[in-house]
């Protein structure tokens, strides 16, 4: 598994400062995998919306995500966009401490649904591709058909 450090420290800072943190990418950058090592070192919930079973607890979804504590992963969100409205409702209420730490694709109507709803409480990071520093220059260069022709 490759770590990405500066992903990760990004992301606690930006759920320490915002009740609600989107993390959006490509498919297959590694959004899931790095929201599962900052939910080893946190107290996380995680629900996937591609899971029938996830989506079957959010049937009540502000009696499912009001009644947890921490730090909330909700993936793949573009597939349960009325989960914004939700979600601001929650993190209104004055004894709100829970965080919220959403996944999806970088679609531009995700991003306009979810800072039209939650507008001055939402932070955005957007995840790249890897790049040299997190899987070493070895791999970099041998992933794009340069082994043996440059050296690091």
């Amino acid at each position: 598994m490759i770590k990405r450090r500066d992903y990760l420290n990004r992301l606690k800072i930006a759920i320490g400062r915002s009740p609600v943190t989107a993390l959006l990418g490509p498919r297959q950058s590694g959004k899931t995998t790095l929201a599962h090592q900052l939910g080893d070192q946190e107290k996380a919930t995680y629900f996937d919306m591609d899971s029938v079973p996830d989506r079957r607890r959010l049937q009540n979804p502000e009696l499912t995500l009001g009644s947890l504590s921490g730090l909330v992963v909700l993936d793949e969100i573009q597939e349960m966009p009325e989960l914004f409205q939700v979600l601001r409702v929650l993190v209104d209420r004055p004894e709100n401490q829970d965080r919220f730490l959403i996944l999806g694709s970088a679609s531009l109507d995700i991003i306009r649904s979810a800072s039209e709803t939650l507008a001055g409480r939402l932070e955005f990071i957007e995840l790249q591709g890897f790049d040299i520093s997190e899987i070493g220059a070895d791999s970099y260069y041998s992933s794009r058909g340069f082994r043996g022709v440059l050296r690091v």
